[in-house]
């Protein structure tokens, strides 16, 4: 008890000394200002994760995911591989023409994703998903399936108008590509490695991106990139914003392996919804062509041609005939603007040019001299007029195929394109022949059916056509036709 009284003594002479230090020190230091001490923020390593933010300050993805899947296709094709490997002269003489007797067909498959943009059947994909197909089967959400029917295909922009026999179909609508912002999220959607009605999500990490996909110089390109997931099977499927509205048609990656490695590249709207469009009206793209040659102003060539800003598209030519020098424009000249949107890259220029046809009237404004100045530019097509082009290629009444490597070793020829049916058309009429291999187009070497297509969709429309190539059994040939008469 003792002890208890003494510890309690104690304390009680603490207290009263803390009481009387604590006065003596307010009454010598009535000026100085109470110090505040604060909490140092900690220091956050780089794998440190942010704590999860309350409901609703993420988008809510789940609507737009829903409204896509039922409107984005699995598209699955069949390609017959060229079996002709050319005549065997002892065996022929005595038997007939190889050809004359039937061989089973050999195909190659392959799978994509399409979506669809109306209700009785027309569906967007890429060119490369269709390119080639003799059958093309489309399995709906619902596992209803179709048979496909190209309607009209386009490889300067990979692009591709199917249709289905139905109707009451879901429809994804159109969204504005060019309302997307940096960081936005959207989601792809589509069937890779045929794992159909797949949804993933990532954000915009660019706009206007150039990849030289096909090396065509002719193709457009202005991807929106993004680092949502996207792998083989997804090519044709929807980019889609929160909203639930097609922004894009996915077509390529960026992989040194051929699998999603964190790039991923979408066809903008503003030119998927002009190009079907065209085919569905015409056929074909009605490409309109600014008429210059360009390039995008970087720092070194502003500081080689003395340009104030770094900024737009340099006009390194103009084209005779061309929209561009017909409305006043001249190289040196710096594109800043059309249309009222801000041009920085030349991919930027092929959009918003892209987005017209021949005809159309546009606003440019451009740098000369430090002074800005606006031009009205009425578009032109490749053969420098305004006319619409209809279906010039179909004219040939043809179809194509390629050639096997040991028809080219045989026949001594590099590249070439072979006739594989005639129909009513040019080239009946001109006399060509089923089998006949084209090497030459207007005196220019042709690879593909799109060498064809662009050298034809080129030609002056007063000069006629002049086809050239070899026949399986060596015989060469030209023929001569004109696509106006």
């Amino acid at each position: 008890m003792n002890a208890i009284k003494k510890s309690a003594s104690y304390v009680a002479f603490a207290f009263v000394g803390a009481v009387l230090a604590l006065s003596l020190y307010s009454q010598f230091n009535k000026n100085e200002k109470p110090a505040v001490v604060t909490e140092s923020r900690p220091i956050q390593l780089s794998s440190y994760a942010p704590p999860v933010l309350p409901q609703g300050q993420l988008p809510d993805l789940t609507q737009a995911a829903e409204k896509s899947v039922s409107a984005v296709v699995h598209i699955t094709t069949k390609t017959k591989n060229n079996m002709y490997e050319g005549g065997n002269q002892l065996f022929e003489f005595f038997f007939g023409p190889r050809n004359s007797f039937p061989q089973e067909p050999q195909y190659s498959e392959a799978a994509g994703s399409g979506v669809i943009i109306s209700e009785d059947g027309y569906i967007v994909t890429n060119n490369h998903v269709v390119d080639g197909a003799e059958n093309i089967d489309v399995i709906l959400n619902d596992n209803r399936k179709f048979t496909g029917k190209v309607i009209g295909h386009d490889s300067g922009t990979d692009i591709a108008l199917v249709k289905i026999d139905a109707k009451n179909l879901t429809v994804l609508p159109w969204g504005d590509s060019d309302a997307l912002r940096l960081g936005e999220w959207v989601l792809a959607v589509g069937n890779p490695f045929n794992l159909t009605s797949t949804v993933t999500a990532g954000i915009v990490s660019a706009k206007s991106r150039s990849i030289n996909l096909s090396g065509d110089k002719m193709a457009m390109e202005s991807f929106i990139q993004t680092d949502a997931a996207v792998n083989p099977g997804n090519s044709g499927g929807a980019l889609v914003n929160v909203r639930g509205e097609l922004v894009g048609i996915n077509t390529a990656i960026a992989s040194r392996t051929g699998s999603y490695s964190g790039y991923s590249f979408a066809i903008p709207v503003s030119i998927v919804h002009k190009v079907v469009e065209d085919l569905r009206k015409f056929g074909e793209v009605q490409r309109a062509m600014l008429g210059i040659e360009m390039r995008t102003v970087d720092a070194d060539y502003a500081k080689e041609h003395n340009l104030s800003k770094v900024e737009g598209v340099f006009i390194d030519k103009t084209i005779e005939d061309g929209a561009a020098k017909s409305a006043g424009m001249k190289k040196g000249d710096v594109i800043i603007e059309v249309n009222g949107i801000k041009i920085h890259s030349s991919s930027e220029l092929q959009e918003q040019i892209g987005k017209h046809r021949p005809g159309d009237q546009v606003s440019v404004v451009i740098l000369r001299d430090g002074t800005e100045k606006t031009f009205n530019v009425t578009l032109r097509n490749m053969k420098g007029n305004t006319a619409i082009v209809k279906e010039s290629f179909s004219a040939l009444g043809a179809e194509f195929g390629e050639i096997s490597n040991k028809d080219k070793e045989r026949l001594n020829i590099e590249d070439g394109v072979q006739v594989l049916k005639i129909t009513s058309g040019k080239m009946k009429n001109a006399g060509v022949r089923v089998g006949f291999i084209i090497t030459d187009v207007n005196k220019i070497a042709v690879a593909n059916v799109e060498d064809i297509k662009r050298i034809i969709s080129q030609s002056s429309s007063k000069k006629p056509i002049l086809m050239e190539g070899v026949y399986p059994d060596g015989k060469w040939a030209y023929y001569v036709f004109d696509l106006n008469e």
